[in-house]
């Protein structure tokens, strides 16, 4: 009886492990996919508990068969049937296993060879090699060069995303020649690669809700495609062991609708992006509009200043300028989170800056903890002021 109460005890224990198991964050889990991969992966989870279910369910019964069924009974001495070298038997326990494995195995290479779909040749070549395609397939049957013309318009229009990994952080170029820190813009409906690499250790670039993962390697580049089937935030994360702030290192992929995410890429490519590098003319303007005092202009101009004499742009570049060792803050005023962990806040981005190691153990980015508050607001107004999103809807 003590016993029975004892596994009542348990529970609610058991309802609340049961309740937390469903709890998770919203676009960062492979049970909820936005994308082909993400849904292949979950289709083959799917199938693989189907394959496994079917399996215990056998074993099970087979089990209490024998247990109940052929149990030994009072009186009863007889010897059972010996089935041992019976080919039927053994024939049985093989075949079955291979009809299970090919279940699972068909769909599984198949995948493996979906998802491992390399870059297109013709992505990033120039008009020149265009042209020549061109050329012969005039020259050919015409049903042959409308082929090869879609197939080398698909190839170029490819966008190829460039990602290194670093302690605790991660970089992501793109094909136009500007730079994201941790967050990557892409656009919906269309497949993305992705080269990647590290600069220092092991990382791991995942997406749950778009694909599956792949190491970032020092020396070594890997190569993968996403997709968005839908506009939203979708949360990455390190997926290998790479340090202390290792569970700190969040991104972010920010899908858009092809014609924003055209007008996004234009305004970064651009240099737009920082309210602080506007022609004289322009600042003129905004300090005459802001309230007709020029106070707003007047800070974001001092934090630019601020910014290069407290040495910041000796880590972080801005439009182009300064140096790629920290994370590029050309659109800064955009991320939804500080260093991928804390709010948008001026307070935070103060502590950010201030006590970096205290948020994120181990990162690389000095502490300012005696800067004088006249030049740490002026750079906290500077880089909130850093948008392409608010440039783009102007």
């Amino acid at each position: 009886m003590k016993r029975h109460l004892g596994l009542l005890r348990l529970l609610p224990l058991t309802a609340v492990f049961m309740l937390l198991a469903g709890c998770g964050e919203e676009r960062l889990s492979a049970l909820d996919p936005y994308g082909p991969q993400a849904e292949w992966i979950l289709d083959n989870m799917i199938l693989s508990l189907y394959v496994m279910a079917l399996v215990v369910i056998v074993v099970f019964v087979l089990y209490f068969i024998a247990v109940f069924k052929f149990r030994k009974k009072p009186g009863d001495e007889e010897l059972p049937k010996q089935v041992e070298g019976s080919k039927a038997l053994e024939l049985t326990w093989t075949i079955i296993p291979v009809i299970l494995l090919a279940i699972l195995a068909v769909p599984t290479i198949w995948g493996t060879y979906y998802m491992a779909e390399e870059v297109p040749e013709a992505a990033g070549s120039s008009g020149e090699e265009s042209g020549d395609e061109e050329q012969s397939g005039e020259g050919g049957d015409s049903q042959n060069g409308e082929s090869s013309s879609e197939e080398s318009s698909q190839g170029e229009d490819a966008l190829v995303i460039d990602v290194t990994g670093h302690q605790f952080w991660w970089q992501f170029d793109y094909p136009e020649g500007f730079s994201a820190g941790n967050e990557v813009y892409i656009p919906t409906n269309e497949k993305v690669w992705f080269n990647l690499t590290a600069s220092d250790v092991i990382h791991s670039f995942w997406v749950p809700a778009l694909g599956g993962k792949i190491d970032t390697i020092p020396g070594v580049e890997n190569t993968m495609w996403l997709q968005a089937n839908e506009p939203g935030v979708y949360k990455g994360k390190c997926a290998e062991l790479c340090g202390p702030s290792h569970a700190l290192m969040d991104f972010k992929v920010i899908a858009m609708e092809p014609e924003e995410y055209e007008a996004w890429e234009a305004e970064m490519a651009s240099g737009n992006a920082s309210g602080g590098q506007q022609s004289e003319e322009s600042g003129a303007e905004q300090e005459t509009s802001d309230n007709g005092s020029g106070e707003g202009a007047s800070t974001v101009s001092d934090g630019r200043q601020a910014f290069e004499d407290q040495g910041c742009i000796t880590c972080h570049a801005v439009d182009g300028q300064g140096t790629g060792q920290g994370p590029t803050l050309s659109n800064f005023g955009d991320r939804e989170k500080i260093a991928n962990i804390l709010e948008p806040t001026d307070e935070n981005l103060e502590d950010w800056i201030r006590h970096p190691d205290d948020i994120k153990q181990g990162n690389n980015m000095p502490s300012f903890p005696d800067m004088n508050d006249e030049d740490m607001n002026a750079i906290v107004q500077y880089l909130q002021s850093l948008s392409a999103e608010e440039n783009m809807n102007q």
